[in-house]
């Protein structure tokens, strides 16, 4: 699916996502990343939702943003919840979504000036 937004504060906008992708701008990504409207963490949790640590989650808080969208591919798989501990301790939010959810979802939050980070797991 192309979503269009108009970006004139140079932010990284979700362009683009589908089966085995996401468009962060004009560049597509292949593997698991991280965006937040200011910076791009890539790769991020390389062995996919099956591997995931509370490292992973650790990155994610060291970031320190408001809200962690969690877009976990073509479905919604919710993780073990003692990998979300290093959120929890920080008093980060996390939503569990699909992989289009989460990019519809921080489009959205971005726009409205929210310091959100989406970690998106792409199958």
């Amino acid at each position: 699916m192309k979503l269009t937004l108009s970006n004139p504060t140079g932010q990284n906008v979700v362009s683009a996502y589908g089966p085995g992708y996401v468009t962060i701008g004009q560049q597509r990504h292949e593997q698991n990343l991280v965006v937040m409207p200011d910076t791009l963490h890539e790769p991020w949790a390389p062995g996919g939702f099956e591997a995931l640590t509370e490292a992973d989650f650790a990155q994610l808080a060291e970031l320190k943003p408001e809200i962690v969208l969690l877009g976990t591919g073509s479905r919604q798989r919710f993780p073990a919840p003692r990998l979300l501990r290093p959120l929890v301790d920080a008093r980060i939010g996390c939503e569990v979504m699909d992989l289009a959810a989460a990019c519809r979802t921080y489009t959205i939050l971005m726009a409205e000036g929210r310091r959100v980070a989406a970690a998106l797991l792409i199958d």
